[in-house]
């Protein structure tokens, strides 16, 4: 096993290797991600050697830690510091959401986005991104898990799924609860249309005018405006649930009447929330917020 970069089935087969039996591994999952250390003794004991292999397991996880927190207009913080020193963002969500990553750096390159500066550093394994979760619950109450930080889920796809399967079994968090965002990408598409747990989905539109969306996401799959609204309208059909559309305001450039009328004369048949949100103005950044 890669002690550095472990997986949820790397963690599954050590524990069923000491003999631990599948409710084992289940009350632990529960434990775990209800923010409790995976070794602690519960109302049941665990056969001698899964406990000492536990207690292992927590040892390894404890090198994932909440480095900084800071509190903010819109909600916590933390900046998280992974096994290998790599760095994430995690925040807490007022009343009791959690906004979570799933790359080390980002891809897509948003031009107003700040995460993906430096490009993609790594991946996060499965068991990385639930981590996220069980440290965020011994902080405070968490009903509600949106796959928004840095990272696109669609470029791992594997793991995010693997992540979105664990927390709708073990967390007590409802799979319509848990929310994978994207810019649009036809992998994930027929991931979550062939999907038995069917998460919320969020896909980050901000724009309707191709070209447009083209220069704001310089390094989104090639799928079109028409594609990611169509798609839209079937899998909402299919998760009887409302697709969430992102939309990053930016003064000038896509808070214009034409942008508005592109968007209702393609809005019909969509079962959607549009959610405008003003960009946030960095120095040095050339994107500002509308007034």
């Amino acid at each position: 096993m890669d002690k550095k970069h472990p997986t949820i089935d790397d963690l599954e087969n050590r524990l069923l290797a000491t003999g631990a039996k599948p409710v084992h591994i289940q009350g632990i999952w529960r434990k775990y991600l209800s923010g409790k250390p995976m070794g602690e003794q519960g109302r049941y004991a665990y056969p001698q050697q899964v406990q000492q292999e536990l207690e292992c397991i927590q040892k390894e996880l404890d090198q994932i830690k909440i480095l900084t927190s800071s509190r903010g207009s819109d909600g916590v913080r933390m900046v998280l510091k992974l096994s290998d020193g790599e760095m994430i963002e995690s925040v807490l969500l007022p009343p009791s959401g959690l906004c979570i990553s799933t790359q080390v750096g980002c891809a897509v390159g948003c031009l107003f986005c700040m995460s993906g500066k430096a490009g993609l550093i790594r991946q996060l394994t499965d068991l990385e991104i639930v981590s996220e979760v069980a440290l965020a619950r011994r902080m405070q109450p968490v009903n509600k898990v949106v796959f928004m930080g840095m990272g696109e889920p669609a470029h791992n796809i594997r793991s995010v799924l693997s992540a979105v399967n664990l927390l709708a079994k073990y967390s007590g968090i409802g799979y319509k609860n848990l929310v994978v965002s994207t810019v649009g990408d036809k992998r994930l598409f027929d991931q979550l249309r062939n999907a038995e747990i069917k998460p919320a989905l969020a896909i980050s539109l901000h724009s309707m005018i191709e070209e447009k969306r083209r220069k704001l996401l310089p390094n989104a799959p090639n799928i079109s405006i028409e594609e990611i609204l169509s798609f839209g309208r079937e899998y909402a059909k299919l998760g009887g649930y409302p697709i969430q559309y992102q939309w990053t305001l930016v003064s000038g450039v896509n808070d214009t009447d034409e942008e508005l009328d592109k968007l209702f004369s393609q809005w019909d048949g969509q079962y959607a929330v549009l959610n405008m949100i003003p960009v946030n103005s960095v120095e040095g950044s050339l994107f500002k917020r509308p007034d």
